[in-house]
């Protein structure tokens, strides 16, 4: 049982040095996948040790302090989360922010392969939508992409989560010369089955086997092509994310975009990310991060871990500068993807 601690911080709003209030955070649970995806992943990878990670009842503690700060929404994320070793339990400890409605919304970002098995479960919790990464319908070349991946059992688990009333919205990274060619494709399936789809340019975290200059595709040159075929028409739909929207009148679905690359989403940032070691990162390009394991490990009492909170905040940048350069011979931030959490 989570014990809820009391301090004066914890009704005090997080709010960064440009006004902007803390109020969705990001968790990553794991470092681990059971894919090998071509723009997250080496696919030999080094894990951490589990003695390093968080456990499930930590990272209750320090959501839970989030939310007594403001936090509205949640999301758990990876690696794959669902692939964390009694994962459930946390989903059931912070379904009772919901309850109290101290929380609005807590999701999830998958790959889908674990779907299937957990979909009904998430729903029970409280979960209403969930985002699946999924670049391609073509199954060897989703195969290529995740290396270890199997389509089927990701359309298994898409099928799993409608069934259980959870809304999907799907993720797909755009990829020069790999699913470019399919992404009208992918958003007419999607929005045939009533999902959204929104697009990601890949961004420079990580050592990585292909060089991403040659992955890189602006979703610019995405819209213009769509453009040609479609009407696309501006739509305020917010998730809390940084993806900007767009409805295509053809099919009634929208389509959102992601441009960290192109045109960066800095201004109205309010999120903050927790990897599983319990580092605190900030802004998702920069490497300033606090730790706020040591804090929790220290003491019973969350009054350490409030202040390391509002220290770490008190750094929040204005934004992001990510370049992506022939001239580089490394990314922009050396940690993977899967370190941070999608």
């Amino acid at each position: 049982m989570i014990l809820e601690q009391t301090n004066p911080l914890a009704r005090a709003p997080l709010i960064d040095p440009f006004g902007r209030d803390i109020s969705y955070l990001r968790i990553s649970v794991t470092d681990r996948c059971d894919f090998r995806c071509v723009y997250c992943m080496s696919e030999d990878m080094s894990f951490l040790p589990k003695r390093d990670l968080l456990t499930l009842e930590e990272i209750d503690r320090v959501a839970t302090a989030f939310v007594q700060r403001g936090t509205r929404k949640l999301r758990i994320t990876g690696g794959e989360p669902l692939v964390r070793r009694d994962i459930m339990s946390l989903f059931r400890s912070l379904s009772r922010h919901l309850a109290s409605g101290a929380l609005e919304e807590l999701t999830l970002t998958t790959n889908g392969s674990q779907l299937a098995r957990y979909a009904q479960e998430l729903a029970d919790c409280g979960v209403r939508r969930v985002n699946v990464s999924l670049d391609t319908l073509d199954p060897d070349k989703f195969r290529a992409i995740t290396r270890w991946g199997d389509l089927g059992k990701v359309l298994e688990g898409i099928e799993a989560a409608q069934k259980a009333g959870l809304r999907v919205k799907i993720n797909a990274v755009a990829l020069k010369g790999v699913n470019e060619d399919e992404i009208e494709q992918l958003m007419r399936w999607a929005h045939g089955l009533g999902m959204d789809l929104t697009l990601i340019e890949v961004m420079p975290l990580g050592e990585i086997e292909p060089g991403r200059i040659d992955q890189f595709l602006p979703l610019s040159i995405v819209r213009a092509r769509l453009m040609d075929s479609f009407t696309l028409v501006d739509d305020p739909y917010r998730t809390g994310g940084p993806a900007r929207y767009v409805r295509v009148q053809e099919t009634g679905g929208l389509i959102g975009f992601i441009t960290p690359m192109t045109h960066n989403f800095c201004e109205s940032c309010n999120r903050v990310r927790l990897t599983c070691t319990g580092t605190l990162y900030m802004c998702l390009g920069q490497e300033d991060a606090a730790d706020l394991r040591a804090p929790i490990r220290a003491s019973r009492d969350d009054a350490a871990l409030h202040r390391a909170m509002d220290e770490a905040i008190s750094r929040k940048p204005r934004g992001h500068d990510f370049v992506i350069d022939r001239r580089r011979g490394k990314p922009a931030v050396g940690r993977h993807m899967s370190v941070t959490g999608g």
